[in-house]
């Protein structure tokens, strides 16, 4: 085999793999927008229940604010209750006292990929979400493009994947929901119809409602994590993650359950 041979076939497979699986992902029950520790949670629950899911990372690595830890210290803290999520998936964690485990973040975001991405759901970094579909007053998929083609602000038009569920698990702006709201002229499920933004720190308080604010918010679409925190004006609460990883599993519940109706 001579180089130019050799070199054609290794971007052929590229070329050709790639685009089967973005063609067969045209169309999926759900897509999750953010590729953080709910989102990848919940990728991980409803792939494992038999639904066909996307996540759409705009960043190159998916894993959301989990990498840096606290202050760049690569560790992070959750509940015990949470911990043993994280075992599922076979992340190690450490019991620390008065009812709170730590373990490596690195490999937390990098545990958590991998078992989202092992149950069956499709990860597609470096792709921004632009836009939703609206198909008669419900969110019915996400308008596409390459991310580094928005920053660079090229006037490039994007692709469409329809979906039968959205999750804006994009943290604290709520980029998703916000566009629905904002652009679409729809009212969500909280107290004002609209977003009520995030408030200071406050973590007892913050990983509380990071769960309780886990909801389908109107036809199609659905919010977790700080996401969902940003849209009922619930606190931050910092490098504890444990409202993340139960929020990703309550939501997943949620849309399995809206699916099979």
């Amino acid at each position: 085999m001579n180089n130019a041979t050799m070199e054609e076939q290794i971007s052929g497979a590229i070329v050709r793999r790639f685009f089967k699986k973005f063609e067969s992902n045209l169309a999926v029950d759900v897509a999750i927008v953010g590729a953080g520790p709910s989102g990848l949670v919940a990728a991980h629950d409803l792939a494992s229940m038999g639904f066909r899911v996307c996540v759409y990372e705009s960043k190159l690595a998916p894993g959301g604010g989990t990498w840096g830890g606290g202050m760049l210290m690569n560790e992070v803290v959750v509940q015990d209750d949470a911990a043993q999520i994280l075992h599922e998936f076979g992340i190690r964690t450490e019991p620390y006292g008065g009812g709170y485990h730590t373990l490596d973040s690195v490999e937390m975001a990098s545990g958590l990929i991998f078992g989202a991405l092992k149950a069956g759901a499709v990860i597609f970094n470096s792709v921004r979400v632009e836009d939703v579909v609206i198909h008669e007053g419900a969110v019915s998929g996400v308008v596409i493009n390459w991310n580094p083609v928005a920053r660079l602000e090229m006037h490039v038009d994007p692709l469409v994947v329809v979906s039968r569920a959205l999750l804006d698990g994009t943290g604290h702006p709520s980029e998703i929901v916000s566009k629905v709201v904002n652009k679409a002229g729809m009212q969500v499920d909280s107290p004002t119809g609209g977003i009520l933004g995030e408030k200071p720190m406050w973590m007892e308080d913050g990983e509380r409602t990071t769960v309780e604010n886990t909801k389908r918010l109107c036809p199609g679409l659905y919010a977790s994590g700080m996401a969902a925190n940003n849209v009922q004006g619930g606190f931050r609460m910092g490098p504890i993650f444990g409202g993340m990883l139960k929020s990703g599993r309550k939501i997943a519940k949620i849309i399995a359950e809206d699916l099979s109706k």
